[in-house]
């Protein structure tokens, strides 16, 4: 079992940049694929990003080109760099981990559920 706290969100204007960052418990962090999701109030929890086991990436059509996911498993942590945010980037932003380890856009593949940390972008 994991345990995922995400940390990084806050307010930002538009065009602005930050950083997300989701900090795991345990010693088998290397063994998960990570991801990230959003989601805002009356809609369904979107995908964002993910990272396989193995360091592949995939992100989100909406977001390619502005964000990147990385990992650091000697910190068991998983990053979310988001640049030239939009407001509709405003969500609450939720990590999760996915035993099987590969590289999964599908939200009820993934085990394991931050709670998440809200990003407002301003206009």
């Amino acid at each position: 079992q994991v345990q995922l706290v995400e940390s990084g969100g806050g307010l930002v204007q538009a065009g602005g940049s930050l950083r997300l960052s989701c900090a795991a418990s345990g010693r088998t962090f290397r063994r998960y694929a990570m991801g990230w999701f959003r989601q805002t109030p009356g809609k369904e929890r979107e995908f964002v990003a993910a990272v396989s086991r193995s360091g592949y990436t995939v992100l989100s059509d909406s977001v390619k080109g502005r964000f990147t996911i990385s990992r650091d498993n000697a910190k068991n942590t998983v990053y979310l760099q988001m640049s030239s945010l939009k407001p509709e980037d405003t969500a609450v932003y939720y990590c999760a981990a996915d035993e099987a380890g590969m590289l999964v856009r599908a939200l009820n593949r993934y085990e394991y559920w931050g709670q998440g940390t809200q990003v407002t972008v301003s206009s």
